[in-house]
């Protein structure tokens, strides 16, 4: 069983400091082939990007595990598992101000910081339109306005805001409020393993493996063990 990743997609599959392949992608791959007993016969091999699809092609892998999009011209290719990854969407407000629940009531009136011309503007407007939305081309100016009291609140991608949060950058500033917001007509379905169309079984296979991983927690460890803060 061998695996098909890349090295530059941090946290999910990179080379660490002593050049060894790591993140996310390789830890579920490891626990897929223990679920499936083949931990003897498991393999990940790394390649730039554009050399995934020939290698499938070829049969020198039988999945792909690197973020590949559940787009509709990827699904004539591939067979998707179930998503293990779904990216979230978060508010983050200063620790001295939190939002109470009900949020939709909380958040009326309050600027709420969001990065233009992306899902998550589109999805701040439709889940709270009655929020102010004070739209920036760029993050870093977002997230110092929030800390200097300019705006009340971000909205945004949930993996990203966590890594500022647990950043020296945010200088502690900060923390979620409500959430998660799970919204894939907005945000996309998330990421799943990719197998050949040829092999409906191993597809299978990787689901009932994922659906364990999951049930047993596995999932959260994983997570947990490469991003700072859970965004969850």
């Amino acid at each position: 069983m061998r695996f098909l990743t890349t090295v530059d997609f941090y946290p999910f599959n990179y080379l660490d400091a002593a050049n060894r392949l790591s993140g996310v992608h390789i830890d579920l791959a490891r626990m897929i082939c223990e679920k499936l007993d083949l931990s003897e016969r498991c393999q990940v091999q790394a390649l730039p990007w554009e050399e995934l699809a020939p290698a499938m092609e070829a049969q020198r892998g039988e999945a792909i595990l690197a973020g590949l999009a559940m787009t509709a011209e990827n699904r004539e290719k591939y067979l998707f598992s179930i998503p293990y990854f779904r990216f979230p969407a978060r508010l983050i407000t200063p620790r001295s101000s939190p939002l109470a629940e009900p949020l939709h009531a909380s958040v009326t009136g309050l600027r709420v910081g969001v990065v233009g011309q992306t899902a998550h503007e589109v999805l701040l407007r439709d889940l709270f339109p009655r929020a102010r939305s004070v739209v920036y081309s760029r993050q870093d100016w977002m997230y110092e306005d929030l800390k200097q009291g300019r705006i009340d609140a971000i909205f945004g991608d949930g993996v990203t805001l966590s890594f500022w949060l647990a950043g020296k950058a945010s200088e502690g500033c900060c923390s979620f409020s409500g959430g998660p917001y799970l919204a894939s007509e907005y945000l996309g379905q998330g990421l799943a393993v990719a197998t050949s169309r040829d092999l409906p079984q191993l597809a299978e296979a990787i689901d009932f493996a994922l659906h364990e991983i999951q049930v047993s927690g596995g999932l959260n460890e994983i997570y947990l063990r490469h991003f700072p803060t859970g965004f969850y």
